[in-house]
Parts: C-alpha cells; structure tokens; sequence
C-alpha cells in the first residue's frame, strides 16, 4: 500500500507552501488524511470554521478533476483564499477523485505554492498522486465471509480457540482465514487486518 510519506519528496517540492490530502472519505471522516499546510493557517481556518465556505472544498466535493485554485468560479464571502496569501498560499491547485458507484468515496488535495501558478505538467503530477494513493486504499471485495467473521470475532477480543469453538471448526482453520484476510487486506498484524477492515466498513 502506498503511503503519502512515499511521495513526500514530490509533495515538498510540487507544494512548497503546503498541502492537504484526505482520502477515502465516506459520510464524514476521511480514512486516511495529511495535513501538511501552515499551522498558523490551520488555526486561523479551524477557529473561523471556513470548511463550509471555502471555495476550494466545495469545489471539491462537487467536481471530479484538477483546477488551479484561480480558476475556481465560486463565490467567497469569507475571502477565504484571500485571506490564505497572508500566509503564504498565494497559487493553488485542487484535485478531486470519485468512485463511480453507489458506495463511491471521494478522495482529495489542495496543493500551495507561494511563488506562481502551477504548471499543466505539475496539475498532472499532483493528479496523478492523490489517484494512486485513492486506489491503494480501495477496499478489497474478495474477503470471504468466512474471513470477515473470523476479524469480527478477533474485534470481539476472542482467543482462537475461542474462535474455533464458536464457529465449529479447528483452530487452523481459523489461522488460515485470518492469514488470508491479512494478505486481502495488506495487513502485516491481524490488529491491522482488523484496524483496517473496520476502516472500509467491512466488519
């Protein structure tokens, strides 16, 4: 699985005032998030809850695609991205990614740079990252039942034996349907195949 850090040497250097990446973000809470922008910026924004009237974000949550933050044509009462330049985020870049199906989760990146605009080749980059990091946290969909109910009962806190007794099979039947999750999943523990399962709403 791909992890922002992988990408920290492009991300510093394509958005050298800053940057925010969620991904997976299903009703309200993004699986995963990075939030690498000014914290006097990040204060200053949280205590004026500007989310809901950023222009950025909303463009965001109603587009699929890139756009250079002075392309965004959507009122801003707040002159939120106004108010941003005095902290350094003069030129922007927004990129946003969707699932196409009923349970579709959006993944997203607001990108800063203090010095011009970004490039079409540096939109494309930036594109480019936020879809491989969204598509690595796909949830898997050939996790058996018989695997989930394995990290449900491993969630509940039982032992395997435990597990065999209740689900009336030998405890390496168990092992192997919790080694098989982990490997679905790209666990390295079954903590994390459970973390993790839990996360995409599987179990």
């Amino acid at each position: 699985m791909s992890d922002v850090i992988e990408y920290q040497a492009d991300l510093d250097e394509l958005a050298p005032a800053g940057y925010y990446i969620a991904l997976r973000v299903g009703f309200a809470f993004p699986l995963e998030e990075r939030n690498a922008l000014p914290p006097d910026w990040v204060d200053f924004y949280t205590r004026q809850r500007f989310m809901m009237h950023d222009p950025v974000i909303r463009w965001i949550y109603a587009n699929v695609g890139a756009i250079r933050w002075s392309g965004i044509d959507i009122e801003d009462p707040k002159h939120v991205i106004g108010l941003g330049r005095d902290y350094g985020l003069k030129y922007g870049a927004a990129i946003s990614c969707f699932d196409e199906n009923s349970d579709g989760q959006r993944s997203f990146g607001t990108f800063a740079r203090a010095d011009r605009e970004y490039t079409d080749a540096e939109i494309e980059r930036l594109t480019q990252l936020v879809t491989i990091l969204h598509e690595d946290r796909a949830p898997p969909t050939n996790l058996t039942e018989a695997e989930l109910e394995a990290l449900r009962l491993v969630k509940d806190g039982m032992r395997l034996k435990q597990m065999a007794f209740e689900l009336g099979v030998s405890e390496g039947a168990i092992k192997q349907r919790l080694k098989n999750a982990k490997l679905k999943l790209r666990a390295t523990t079954g903590a994390q195949a459970v973390t993790r399962a839990s996360d995409f709403g599987l179990i």
